[in-house]
């Protein structure tokens, strides 16, 4: 068996680890493609800040108004596997804006009771990359067996962090080998979500760590139309278009046999700090 096991919790949160919504829409996907039922929900009250993830309010089928409030779960599937591939439960929601230890541990203790073997986390962030190359994927371990075993990078990064990496360290500190998957979302198509791609580039690079097979084929045509969108937008802007042909230019060199292959790993850090920039940034 493989050292992440039979029984992996993927987790993805709205907020700023989410850019384009890649990684939650990475879970949603998988939620869709299967049945799902509720193993365990946080008491909204003790991890989030209203004014700042303020509740929604919406009509039910008999026309009575309903508050929804911001919430984090945890889901498995309804039907347990063959035992072939791993299963994947889910942890998803808010990003929680206080106590995030108790909020780690809340779920720590409830993936050790479930015999959760082990974690991956997804997420996505703004980067300097062209939308017309293939979505670059950083894909690290703080544990040694599994990147040895899956060919993972090791983060060098050293500075602020949120909630996927407060995850990841209490899932290790617990004996629950994790692996961590980032997508780089071109910044100039902030504003153009969801982006199908990016969250089509998380699943495939999910598959070949796991091995299990995602159904995503809407995506492909999903992806597309999302690209060919942005053509469209840059062929109306000339500055827009030279940007993006600069931005092809250096993509290009990275992936020439010439270049290092830390070149991720190092435009991935470099965001991590330049988002530690301004008193009203969200920590990852």
């Amino acid at each position: 068996m493989d050292v992440l096991g039979s029984r992996i919790v993927i987790v993805a949160f709205d907020g700023w680890n989410d850019a384009g919504e890649g990684a939650s829409g990475a879970v949603e996907a998988l939620r869709a493609a299967t049945d799902y039922d509720l193993v365990h929900s946080v008491d909204p009250e003790l991890y989030f800040d209203y004014q700042y993830t303020r509740p929604s309010t919406r009509m039910d089928a008999e026309g009575h108004r309903q508050l929804k409030w911001p919430e984090a779960a945890l889901w498995r599937p309804r039907e347990s596997g063959d035992g072939t591939t791993p299963e994947f439960w889910l942890l998803t929601g808010v990003e929680p804006a206080r106590t995030w230890q108790a909020f780690a541990s809340e779920f720590i203790d409830i993936a050790l009771r479930d015999d959760i073997t082990g974690v991956v986390t997804l997420g996505a962030m703004l980067s300097d990359v062209p939308h017309t190359r293939p979505i670059s994927i950083f894909a690290s371990s703080p544990n040694e067996q599994v990147r040895e075993t899956h060919g993972l990078e090791r983060s060098l990064y050293e500075g602020p962090v949120g909630i996927l990496s407060v995850i990841e360290h209490f899932a290790e500190s617990a004996g629950i080998p994790t692996a961590s998957l980032w997508a780089s979302v071109p910044h100039y198509v902030a504003t153009a979500t969801p982006s199908p791609k990016v969250t089509l580039a998380l699943l495939d690079r999910l598959e070949e760590l796991t091995g299990v097979d995602v159904t995503r084929d809407h995506l492909r045509t999903e992806a597309a139309a999302w690209e060919a969108s942005i053509d469209a937008a840059a062929a109306d802007d000339e500055d827009m278009a030279e940007y993006i042909r600069q931005l092809e230019r250096t993509r290009d060199t990275w992936d020439s046999p010439e270049a290092s292959g830390d070149a991720i790993a190092q435009a991935f850090e470099r965001y991590l700090r330049r988002r530690d920039d301004g008193p009203g940034d969200r920590k990852r």
